[in-house]
């Protein structure tokens, strides 16, 4: 268990090990691949939604809206509509979301540096495994 001061000056106290602490949800929140490449990329300069489409590879529409929200919701990102035909939107990362970014790009770093190690350990894991027995085939007989 832990205690921290929030931003109000009040000692909060909370363990993320207990599924009902509110904690849980922030680690859920980092722990997730698109809110993690989406802070990286902000961390350079603000971004237009239909540019951080393109640059997060494999992320859909539907996806990145809702990421981009539940960022926003949390105060990691700040969301600024330009008014455009049709409107523009950028997102920007926060204080709040900065500190979490610096964080989380190590984590990038440590994986792009070790990633040859990860694949090698899961081959060694995958070797190791004895083989499963063929799956049972069968027939359907005609009536």
């Amino acid at each position: 268990m832990t205690r921290r001061k929030a931003m109000t000056g009040k000692t909060m106290t909370g363990n993320s090990y207990d599924p009902q602490c509110p904690t849980r949800q922030v680690l859920d929140r980092i722990g997730d691949k698109w809110t993690v490449l989406v802070l990286i990329l902000l961390l350079d300069e603000p971004v237009r939604f239909n540019e951080l489409r393109r640059r997060v590879a494999g992320v859909s529409q539907k996806m990145l809206s809702q990421t981009l929200k539940s960022m926003e919701r949390d105060g990691l990102v700040h969301r600024r509509a330009i008014a455009t035909v049709p409107v523009t939107v950028e997102y920007s990362i926060t204080p709040l979301g900065q500190t979490l970014a610096a964080l989380v790009d190590q984590m990038r770093l440590w994986a792009e540096q070790n990633l040859a190690h990860v694949m090698a350990a899961q081959r060694r894991y995958d070797r190791a495994q004895p083989m499963p027995a063929p799956k049972e085939i069968k027939t359907i007989r005609a009536a």
